[in-house]
């Protein structure tokens, strides 16, 4: 099999471009670095639109491409940035898919919890099914969404993957909140209830290439384990999975004056979201609930 990823060289991508090239697929990474050739995958510049024939014949295409949401303090052209990386990507790939003579079986197309919007700390389960919220991650989640879907116009049978905090030591939102635990200082975010969405990489992984073998997976996905946890349980297990103490919370305000506007949604906001869609059509989830996969992330 043939893939073309987006945003094949960030956290997630990488990890799964080494998944798809160790079981034998050959892998076309899209990238904004130089071209390049490494253990056997091909690495194109999608600067210019010389990539465009790799997806002629390709079996799928996976679109991780954005830039990071928590890379650098949000200001208006920051945001603008966020969205343009994610909307124009997308829009880029479905338009190659669009002109290709002989187009992939398969878009799998990220996308993020964030798409729900802040909820209450004692709200209900979201599956996939539940409506999209109005804040900037859930208007910009929407709008990335929306470009994918046309390719399902086009033969493609069209994946959205929604993903939560992805749980891996090097990188991520884990590996910034290490660093404070390991000086003894770290603690759950504000009041640490907001509930936390997450999964580990490896059934993040797991669950990406599932979804592109299966031929009844169409839609939307929720990317997250089955049990979430609010910040404090959270913080709770990282201190324990590295022998260190949790009990230091770090206020809320201080988090605004620190991060600005992003704190807000993506700190001190939560969402409950579970993944009904995969469980429904049973994927198995190798580390479903906290301790063991904080322990399995951080060691």
């Amino acid at each position: 099999m043939k893939y073309v990823i987006a945003g094949g060289s960030g956290f997630l991508g990488q990890a799964l471009v080494r998944d798809l090239a160790g079981h034998g697929h050959e892998v076309v990474v899209l990238t904004r670095g130089r071209a390049r050739t490494a253990d056997g995958v091909r690495y194109l510049n999608w600067s210019n639109g010389s990539w465009r024939v790799e997806i002629d014949g390709a079996n799928g295409v996976v679109n991780l491409a954005g830039a990071g949401i928590a890379d650098k303090r949000w200001t208006a052209a920051r945001k603008q940035e966020l969205r343009a990386s994610r909307v124009n990507a997308t829009r880029a790939l479905v338009d190659a898919i669009r002109a290709a003579s002989r187009r992939p079986a398969v878009l799998l197309s990220g996308s993020a919890v964030g798409f729900y919007g802040p909820q209450r700390d004692e709200g209900p389960a979201l599956d996939e099914s539940a409506p999209p919220g109005d804040d900037f991650l859930a208007t910009m989640a929407v709008d990335w969404e929306a470009e994918a879907h046309p390719a399902a116009a086009l033969g493609c049978r069209v994946v959205i993957l929604r993903t939560g905090i992805v749980l891996a030591r090097e990188g991520g939102a884990l590996q910034k909140m290490i660093p404070p635990f390991n000086f003894f200082v770290g603690g759950p975010l504000g009041s640490g209830r907001q509930v936390m969405s997450w999964i580990h990489r490896t059934d993040w992984i797991e669950m990406a290439g599932w979804l592109l073998r299966r031929d009844d997976a169409v839609g939307v996905f929720n990317g997250t384990a089955p049990v979430p946890v609010t910040n404090a349980e959270f913080s709770k297990a990282l201190g324990r999975a590295l022998g260190r103490p949790s009990w230091l919370p770090v206020p809320g305000l201080a988090l605004k004056v620190i991060v600005g506007e992003m704190a807000g949604p993506a700190l001190l906001a939560g969402q409950r979201v579970v993944p009904k869609h995969a469980l429904d059509l049973g994927f198995t989830f190798q580390y479903p609930e906290i301790t063991s996969a904080m322990r399995s992330a951080v060691t």
